[in-house]
């Protein structure tokens, strides 16, 4: 089966899909001994593929999974300040996996791992508006109104987010338990939209990202997509 060469490239793991891009423009990538130009199609398991005279080796088994990352974690492979990481967690799936974004150390929830660069490119790249829903359990003086402040035009950081929806799911005097859905990952975007209208986050815990969902998924377990959530993320972009 045939797909843009740009995709081939990442899902090699060699470089995201926008660098492989450059590396077409600059003359760098063949198909069959022939010079490949932006847009072209290839299949990569007929075609010969490669990128600087060097065959492009496609590993097509790719593994997916999901993390219900829980608090103290980062989600970087590496800390220089020795926090533990999420790569810990996923030992046992006995391959090197990404991070698909990032949840900050004090953040919980969803968060996918894979090998696939093109999957987790297309799920992370803001033009496909992936949307996250995260639980916000919050603290504040009118929750009500800071909700309705939530769904309102709002700027962090110097930039003008997108609209995000916010609802209040449940309230007990100044306690408070919010659903909200962004479709951009804007660094510590809740917490600071949050902060914004006058709301503590107690706790934030990411459920939903697309269609992929959370569930009764363990704190600190991981389990592989199903075969139909894999289609959903192989199918984006």
């Amino acid at each position: 089966m045939t797909e843009r060469l740009q995709k081939i490239i990442s899902s090699a793991g060699i470089t995201s899909r926008r660098r492989a891009e450059e590396l077409i423009a600059a003359g760098r990538v063949t198909v069959n001994g022939a010079r490949a130009v932006l847009g072209q199609r290839a299949d990569p398991d007929s075609d010969a593929i490669a990128v600087d005279g060097i065959p492009l080796r496609i590993d097509a088994e790719r593994t997916y999974i999901m993390l219900n990352k829980p608090r103290g974690y980062v989600t970087t492979l590496s800390d220089e300040k020795g926090r533990p990481g999420v790569n810990a967690l996923v030992a046992g799936a006995g391959k090197r996996l990404y991070p698909v974004g990032r949840l900050d150390m004090y953040s919980e929830g969803l968060l996918i791992m894979t090998d696939d660069g093109a999957a987790a490119n297309a799920l992370m790249h803001p033009s496909h508006r992936v949307v996250k829903t995260y639980h916000a359990w919050v603290r504040g003086p009118d929750v009500s109104v800071s909700v309705a402040r939530l769904r309102q035009p709002m700027t962090i950081d110097g930039y003008r987010i997108w609209p995000v929806d916010a609802v209040l799911l449940s309230e007990t005097g100044g306690d408070a338990l919010l659903a909200i859905s962004i479709s951009e990952g804007r660094n510590r975007q809740v917490r600071k939209m949050c902060a914004a209208v006058d709301l503590r986050v107690v706790r934030l815990l990411r459920v939903a990202q697309g269609s992929l969902k959370l569930g009764d998924l363990p704190s600190g377990k991981w389990r592989y997509l199903t075969p139909e959530e894999t289609a959903y993320i192989r199918s984006i972009g």
